[in-house]
């Protein structure tokens, strides 16, 4: 991690990498210390087991409750004409769309079903901006092939249309996401400026390559944008799913895509929670104002929030957007390498850790952010990394450590023998929250390719017996291997998920 910005001192630099430390050392203190008090003090150990899983199921009815209001307000928000909402508003006129779709690898299909979405959506071509963004590093002969095809197919579709090629030996640049988006941003405001455009007018969304926007989103976007009465100070989330390759895709990769979904959509009834997540969208200006997508970290996506946050005093938030956007299911040519891509794509989104110390340090330089703000917004972003690398691994192996480490003493006590039948109700109850989530997720699924029989709607209810398999392995695990990584000073690079489709036509767009 880079510290050079906002850590000038050594002083500063040396509080920086302590916080650095937190996240892990919280994470390994919980989990190491059950063991070590199970053996000592058992009895104290399944007390707090107890009320864990007591307060886990609270927390399952609790995310319920927004996971089935954000999906009754996904299904209004579908059925709306939101562009029809907009068309006579005096601002819509000069309203334009800057979309920048960064590509590393990605073949020419992704990219055709990314910008395909953009045309073929609700909203007038003419308004649209956009942006290929391509990285030299992969070989500016190979760039530019799948720019040229890109450029021939759609050049004449959209009201501007650019490709950028990012260089690679950009001083203080990581390669990564947020360098190419931020350089392709940058020459595409130089042609804004020629147009004459009002930058205040101007929204800009950043796409993953294999983003498929629904066919309202941009008009729901103008629409929210034109009514916030600080459009400025406020970023646009879509909800991700991850359905584009949905039905090609292994078990365990389904079960992951389906949870993150599901999530986000929880997230989104809690907009006080969100941060900005992978597709989002904000206005020009406030881009401007941060100086665009930090080009030194891997977790662009959330670290922009946390710009503008620190920029506007904590004057800044995240408005939910209740409608889709469709990405892809990690998926590579064997169950083995799947299994890896998910588990690096996981470590990667963990590695959103880096984010603490230039948040807490902006903190304590930014007096005008109110304390308690400060204090709220703080926890929440440490206690998420926290919870991310441990519950899991407590939820469903805490509980035995008492009996196995506690001693004969103990293991003749009531509690003990109570211990297992209290919490295997406690968990049974608890998978209400797989249940709802198996039910939704059936209501949601992309139409069934003609190559799949029927039989597999059988297996996309099976598979959510998975979940305890998916939530370690591929939750907490890589959440802690990212934790110690920092720990230890292995710091982790932008690995870019790669991107495999067995069919040229996404599978996603279910929500019309």
């Amino acid at each position: 991690m880079r510290h050079e910005h906002y850590a000038h001192t050594a002083g500063q630099r040396r509080f920086a990498r302590a916080l650095e430390f937190l996240p892990g050392t919280l994470s390994w203190s919980i989990l190491l210390g059950s063991v070590v008090l199970s053996f000592f003090v058992p009895v104290w150990v399944a007390v707090f087991i107890i009320l864990f899983d007591l307060y886990w199921l609270l927390k399952v009815v609790y995310h319920i409750v927004y996971l089935v209001t954000s999906f009754r307000r996904l299904k209004e928000n579908v059925s709306k004409d939101w562009l029809g909402r907009v068309l006579d508003h005096a601002k819509f006129p000069s309203i334009r769309h800057l979309v920048v779709i960064p590509t590393y690898t990605e073949g020419v299909n992704v990219l055709r079903s990314a910008l395909d979405s953009i045309a073929n959506s609700d909203y007038p071509n003419e308004k649209f901006f956009v942006v290929l963004a391509f990285e030299e590093r992969v070989g500016r002969e190979e760039a530019q092939a799948r720019a040229d095809q890109m450029r021939a197919e759609f050049g004449d579709v959209f009201g501007e249309f650019l490709t950028t090629f990012h260089p690679d030996d950009i001083e203080g640049e990581i390669a990564g996401k947020g360098s190419n988006q931020a350089w392709a941003a940058q020459q595409a405001v130089r042609r804004i400026e020629e147009l004459g455009w009002n930058i205040d007018d101007v929204i800009v969304s950043v796409f993953d390559s294999d983003t498929v926007a629904h066919p309202k989103y941009f008009a729901l976007l103008t629409e929210r944008y034109l009514h916030h009465p600080e459009p400025h100070r406020v970023s646009y989330q879509p909800i991700p799913m991850f359905f584009n390759n949905l039905w090609d895709a292994p078990a365990l990769m389904r079960v992951i895509a389906m949870s993150h979904t599901f999530w986000m959509m929880m997230e989104q009834g809690r907009p006080e929670r969100l941060v900005t997540f992978s597709s989002h969208s904000m206005s020009l200006r406030a881009l401007l104002d941060i100086d665009y997508w930090s080009t030194n970290v891997v977790s662009e996506d959330s670290r922009v929030f946390w710009q503008a946050f620190l920029r506007y005093d904590g004057n800044y938030a995240v408005e939910p957007l209740f409608l889709p956007i469709y990405m892809d299911t990690v998926l590579a040519d064997t169950y083995v390498g799947s299994i890896v891509n998910q588990y690096k794509q996981q470590r990667r989104w963990a590695y959103g850790i880096e984010n603490i110390p230039f948040v807490f340090m902006g903190f304590l330089r930014n007096k005008r952010i109110p304390f308690l703000k400060k204090l709220l917004y703080g926890s929440r972003l440490l206690e998420g990394f926290v919870s991310w690398a441990t519950y899991a691994i407590m939820i469903f192996a805490l509980g035995w450590l008492p009996l196995l480490l506690g001693g004969d003493e103990f293991t003749r006590t009531y509690l003990a023998a109570s211990l297992p039948f209290v919490t295997q109700i406690l968990m049974t109850l608890s998978m209400v929250g797989a249940f709802v989530a198996a039910t939704l997720s059936m209501l949601l699924l992309p139409a069934r390719p003609a190559k799949h029989g029927q039989h597999k709607f059988a297996f996309m209810l099976l598979q959510w017996f998975l979940l305890p398999v998916t939530t370690i392995l591929l939750g907490s695990l890589p959440a802690l291997d990212t934790q110690t990584r920092v720990i230890f000073k292995r710091y982790l690079g932008f690995w870019v998920t790669p991107k495999a489709r067995k069919d040229e036509v996404v599978q996603g767009r279910t929500l019309t």
